[in-house]
């Protein structure tokens, strides 16, 4: 027995760009509800890229009736990032997950601006940009969510 294949589902995996704030509010409900160990974030100074290797909740999903709640890892890529700070986050805690919550662009000058990822718990981390450079793409087929259930939200 061998293991199922994107292919062999009528859903294929996201590989989804983002060069605008409406692509980016896309890509944020997406990526809502995503976990990360704060291992698998990283800084390319030298190539103007922020990564982040996620766990996401499949909200795309069509099959939900068919079977349980489903989560799949992304690498969610940020280009043309300047900068890159946090806030309410302990970096030097290696075992820390992490819980995005939304991504926003604020808009400054001439498309530049800043990207900021809000996280569950008062974190943020912020980018610095020259413009909206942005990709959300699967990386694994899908897994049951360890939680067997849909994230849920308090208003």
């Amino acid at each position: 027995m061998t293991d199922a294949r994107f292919e062999d589902g009528r859903e294929a995996p996201l590989n989804l760009g983002a060069l605008d704030g409406d692509d980016l509010q896309v890509i944020s409900s997406l990526a809502q509800d995503a976990i990360f160990p704060i291992t698998e974030m990283t800084y390319a100074r030298s190539q103007r890229r922020f990564a982040l290797l996620i766990n996401r909740f499949r909200w795309e999903d069509q099959g939900a009736g068919r079977h349980a709640p489903e989560r799949v890892q992304s690498v969610l890529a940020f280009d043309t990032v300047l900068s890159v700070s946090s806030q309410g986050i302990d970096r030097s805690d290696k075992d820390l997950i992490l819980s995005l919550l939304s991504i926003r662009f604020e808009e400054e000058t001439d498309g530049a601006g800043h990207i900021l990822l809000t996280l569950a718990g008062d974190g943020a981390i912020r980018l610095q940009v020259e413009a909206i450079e942005a990709t959300l793409k699967d990386v694994t087929r899908p897994y049951a969510a360890p939680s067997k259930s849909v994230p849920e939200h308090d208003d």
